[in-house]
């Protein structure tokens, strides 16, 4: 099978201090695809987009980016490669503009500074968030952080994006939107996606396949029906039922 488009992970072992965090993961993501990963606090989740986007390195296993091994680049070099993510905190700059944040993402990206600032004020314009450009990153509502860490994620058109748990703290509406503008953000870049989620509802209405992770493991993948289908998937979020409020499973 080719590997074009493809962001591969075979065999991925993470080990923290005799902590097993990751055992033999596999995943492949592919451009255009909505991948969905589950799972309960501790299944690991965080860890393996920390080694999917080069900000953790992993004790064994091969990662790579259309047949090209990544093992050995820094978080900076998988960026300019096409691979970027959101963090659960959001992580902007705070003492910065809107517009300020994206536009140092531009230029790590090696673009000279006036076409950063042209660029990151499409990437506003685009993606509704012109209005915020001028205000201060730090004073921003919740929602608003989040989206504008996925407007930075997407600056240069990533040929993947992760993103980590960006429903957090989001209302029910909130959520359907941020599901309208991931697909928006697919539709439009033709990137793909990982949504790293505790919002079950979310991601088996946008995410197609899914796989679940428990104890570091994958315990099941499958589309939407087969998910909510399984046994196994049960059992693991046996005793978190918040996880999956609302959610027939």
């Amino acid at each position: 099978m080719s590997q074009a488009n493809r962001l591969i992970a075979q065999g991925i072992d993470v080990s923290f201090a005799g902590l097993h965090a990751l055992r033999r993961v596999d995943l492949e993501l592919l451009r255009g695809q909505i991948v969905g990963l589950i799972g309960p606090n501790g299944a690991g989740k965080t860890t393996l987009v920390n080694v999917l986007t080069g900000f953790q390195t992993s004790n064994a296993g091969t990662l790579t980016l259309d047949g090209m091994p990544l093992t050995g680049k820094k978080a900076d070099d998988f960026r300019r490669l096409g691979i970027a993510r959101t963090f659960q905190g959001g992580r902007l700059f705070r003492e910065l503009s809107v517009l300020d944040n994206l536009e140092v993402a531009a230029v790590g990206l090696g673009q000279p500074r006036r076409q950063a600032r042209a660029t990151s004020m499409e990437v506003l314009h685009w993606l509704g968030l012109a209005p915020l450009a001028h205000s201060l990153a730090g004073a921003l509502p919740y929602t608003d952080e989040r989206r504008v860490g996925i407007a930075r994620a997407v600056v240069g058109q990533p040929q993947h994006l992760l993103m980590d748990e960006p429903a957090a703290g989001m209302s029910e509406h909130e959520a359907h939107d941020l599901q309208e503008l991931i697909a928006r953000i697919v539709r439009d870049i033709g990137c793909g996606v990982l949504l790293i989620e505790h919002n079950v509802r979310l991601v088996l209405s946008t995410c197609n396949p899914i796989v679940m992770m428990d104890a570091g493991a994958i315990i099941e993948r499958g589309d939407p029906a087969a998910i909510q289908a399984s046994e196994r998937v049960r059992n693991a979020y046996i005793g978190t039922a918040a996880d999956v409020q609302g959610v027939v499973l």
